[in-house]
């Protein structure tokens, strides 16, 4: 039975309330030919969209688990799609007939069928370099995917610290309610912003580096290491929890504001 179904049976007397729960606990879940089981309420029960790691998965798995879970929910991110796939699930999402939001130096993919509202709250967005952009991108598909409007401002590291100045004053302006800071080399703009400002930071680290503490380790342990509170810090390139965390934050905000 499809949910509307439940609930119109459950409406007309003809389950119990008991098996119209179960069922629902069981419309929860989609299986895709026996290797992939797709957790379809996830956006009602946690806000956040159904994400497809593509990077280890093969493309036909990957366009069985897309087309299965777009008939259920209005949305899905497909995150990390390898080099050689990319153009072929971007012309496959478009045969979908679904609109497609696509990250700058991004191989990540979100994909929706009705018109996203940024009803959310709002998040910022920075990387320290060009080479950051990639993930913090991932992360921003993730907040637009969960109706948060995003202020982004890339290229803003210490090298030339004066340059973070008046997009951290835009920010603060804007009144966002969560900040993420990618970074790799040393990864320090992340502890840079968390000290000037009363704002939730996630930061990011990249793995834009080499030599001694190379592919990341020396921004993680940066920024695990940093003393200015307010500060958390994910696994390396992992734009899409960042995302989801911030959006998370920002769109509880934006709730207590609403029922205060």
């Amino acid at each position: 039975m499809e949910i509307h179904e439940i609930l119109q049976s459950l409406e007309k007397g003809k389950i119990s309330a008991n098996n119209a729960k179960k069922l629902l606990s069981l419309y929860s879940i989609e299986e895709v030919e026996g290797f992939a089981k797709i957790d379809i309420n996830r956006r009602n029960r946690r806000g956040i969209p159904e994400v497809i790691f593509a990077e280890t998965k093969e493309l036909d798995e990957i366009k069985k688990i897309v087309k299965k879970t777009i008939e259920k929910t209005n949305s899905v991110i497909i995150s990390r799609i390898k080099k050689e796939d990319y153009a072929k699930m971007l012309s496959f999402s478009k045969k979908l007939k679904v609109k497609i939001k696509t990250g700058k130096n991004s191989s990540s993919l979100l994909l929706f069928k009705k018109p996203i509202k940024f009803h959310g709250g709002k998040v910022g967005i920075m990387t320290a370099g060009t080479s950051d952009i990639g993930v913090a991108e991932e992360s921003r598909l993730m907040c637009e995917a969960m109706n948060c409007k995003c202020i982004t401002s890339y290229d803003v590291g210490v090298a030339g610290i004066q340059r973070v100045f008046p997009i951290l004053k835009k920010m603060i302006n804007e009144d966002v309610d969560c900040i993420i800071v990618a970074a790799g080399m040393e990864g320090a703009l992340a502890t840079l912003v968390s000290t000037m400002v009363d704002i939730p930071i996630i930061g990011i680290p990249t793995s834009v580096g080499y030599g001694y503490g190379g592919k990341g380790i020396a921004a993680l342990a940066s920024m695990l290491q940093s003393c200015s509170l307010g500060l958390s810090v994910v696994n390396i390139d992992n734009g899409i929890a960042a995302g989801g965390i911030a959006a998370n934050i920002a769109n509880r905000a934006i709730r207590k504001n609403h029922s205060s």
